[in-house]
């Protein structure tokens, strides 16, 4: 596997100017752009696996609105901020990032979520998980037991062939409760279209740790 393309996107040019620096030194990782507005990314003309996106921009964007634009463009998005307002992290949080990680953050302990994010792997620190647990927007999907079962077994990694001799049902039963899973979380305003967000949906709810 090449490296991964990461983009990062912050208003402070000495933050970025650090960010850069940590970055091109890592092998694994490419840094195709630090830009100062979600929308020059536009530009790039290139796929990203992560944008490392500052919670604060000048522009007075809003985070929803900017990690809706860059998953609109096919990349996961980390979080990235001084951590001042609980608030901004809260709406992240609804949003389907993958965590966050703060600026005063050891470069070891950067590198290390970049490299999470950027596989696709929420990064759940002491932060996102106390944003996660504060707001009450993330609502209860209302999953009956059976399928909380079926979704920390199908979220966890298991193909529906292997869920279906878990729990002794058939293949076409466990589609069920996916679709049925799906459909509760997109009522309640948590979208669970792919695969990942529904392990995202299992480690806010408790029925997954992340950790493994």
């Amino acid at each position: 596997m090449g490296a991964r393309a990461i983009a990062l996107v912050e208003d402070h040019a000495l933050v970025a100017l650090g960010f850069r620096e940590l970055v091109d030194a890592a092998p694994d990782l490419e840094l195709a752009a630090a830009v100062d507005t979600v929308a020059a990314l536009g530009s790039l003309g290139r796929p990203l696996d992560l944008v490392v996106l500052d919670l604060r921009l000048a522009d007075g964007s809003t985070p929803a609105a900017n990690v809706a634009a860059i998953h609109a463009m096919g990349a996961e998005v980390l979080i990235y901020t001084a951590g001042e307002d609980a608030r901004l992290i809260q709406s992240a949080a609804r949003t389907g990032a993958l965590g966050l990680v703060r600026k005063s953050a050891s470069p070891e302990a950067l590198l290390a979520a970049i490299r999470r994010a950027a596989g696709g792997r929420e990064v759940f620190g002491v932060d996102w998980a106390a944003a996660i647990d504060a707001d009450e927007s993330l609502a209860d999907a209302g999953l009956s037991p059976r399928e909380r079962e079926t979704l920390s077994l199908y979220a966890s990694g298991l193909t529906a062939q292997a869920v279906a001799g878990h729990l002794g049902v058939s293949r076409e039963t466990v589609a069920d409760h996916v679709a049925r899973i799906r459909r509760k979380y997109a009522s309640a305003g948590r979208p669970a279209r792919s695969r990942v967000d529904l392990y995202r949906r299992a480690v806010e709810d408790g029925l997954l740790d992340e950790s493994g």
